[in-house]
């Protein structure tokens, strides 16, 4: 219901209007994308279907390709159902028919921030197996006796 929703108030909008809220939009439609309930996500893959939403996006592809770029790869390599699977690759050819260069750039900033953060993750799980080694060892305390005599007074009372 809201992807139809969105689909019908995007067929009304005008170019002036959909650059404002292309952004926040597509990032939405990523998570509809990639969502494991394939009848959302199938129906999320068929507003490339339309003809005046492909034209917005032709429009502004600079901006939505990089967004959506990531939830096609993810969902190219772990959505359970075939038809969702098929429909991402249909829209990963239109992206690529509509501006190979673009899409290869996008291919490449996902493959260096895959990069980076299998790095940041190897790093945290070093950095962990460190602290747990240190914290195993037992640091036996010194124990030091010391005699303190009370002191005397001279006062009387």
């Amino acid at each position: 219901m809201f992807i139809s929703e969105i689909e019908e108030l995007l067929e009304l909008i005008n170019m002036a209007d959909f650059e404002k809220i292309v952004v926040p939009l597509f990032r939405c439609i990523g998570c509809c994308l990639n969502s494991s309930h394939f009848q959302l996500a199938e129906r999320a893959h068929f507003l490339w279907n339309n003809d005046h939403i492909l034209n917005l996006i032709m429009h502004n592809r600079h901006l939505v390709m990089p967004i959506i770029f990531s939830a096609l790869e993810k969902n190219s390599k772990n959505h359970w159902n075939k038809a969702v699977l098929k429909l991402t690759q249909n829209v990963r050819k239109v992206f690529t028919e509509m501006d190979e260069e673009l899409t290869l750039a996008c291919q490449c900033r996902l493959e260096e921030e895959t990069s980076h953060l299998n790095f940041t993750a190897e790093r945290r799980k070093v950095t962990w197996e460190r602290l747990e080694t240190s914290a195993s060892f037992q640091i036996t305390p010194i124990s030091i006796s010391v005699t303190v005599e009370p002191a005397t007074s001279i006062l009387a009372c």
